[in-house]
């Protein structure tokens, strides 16, 4: 998201007005696979993306979250992004935090890893972001708080995992199946 597109093309008529202003005034238009994505997320779908390296997948990923904060705004946490290593979760939320602001869109993106400050994870308990990229051991520390169903009192809208091969990602997956059927997410 960071990166400029050498592309233009059509903003799509169903985009929300912040989206589509927001493409249009930089000559941009979403890929098919961004609009892949959010067509596959407004039918309630899963979907799996597959792309290389400045292909836009932050943004593809993130594009269905946006448009229902903005169609829909709602206090608490929408989309869950999980993240292997605490410095991708920390830049995925540092490229959302560009468009989210151009737009003066009203949501918070937000990153809890082993660097948050003890007053930033206090806030997060008390008043959840509405995008929170993590990794799997600040989830499992998160979840083990006596109040963590409080935490996650709305349903998520979205959960995007980076998966990875290693075991110890496989049992937090796991594990966030089973929180997923236990708090509703």
């Amino acid at each position: 998201m960071g990166r400029k597109a050498s592309y233009i093309g059509v903003v799509p008529a169903d985009l929300p007005a912040p989206l589509a202003d927001w493409f249009t005034a930089r000559g941009w238009a979403p890929r098919r696979h961004q609009r892949d994505m959010l067509a596959a997320a407004r039918a309630g779908r899963h979907a799996l993306l597959v792309a290389p390296t400045g292909a836009g997948k932050t943004l593809s990923g993130f594009l269905p979250t946006l448009a229902d904060l903005i169609e829909a705004p709602a206090e608490g946490l929408h989309t869950l992004y999980i993240s292997p290593l605490k410095a991708l979760a920390t830049d995925i939320r540092r490229n959302l935090e560009m468009p989210i602001a151009e737009m003066q869109l009203p949501v918070r993106a937000e990153s809890r890893t082993g660097d948050t400050p003890q007053s930033r994870r206090l806030r997060q308990r008390e008043r959840p972001p509405d995008l929170l990229m993590t990794t799997p051991e600040s989830l499992a520390l998160l979840l083990s708080y006596p109040d963590a169903e409080k935490f996650f009192d709305r349903k998520i809208g979205r959960l995007v995992e980076l998966f990875a091969r290693c075991e110890g990602i496989v049992k937090a997956a796991d594990y966030i199946r089973w929180t997923r059927q236990s708090f509703r997410v």
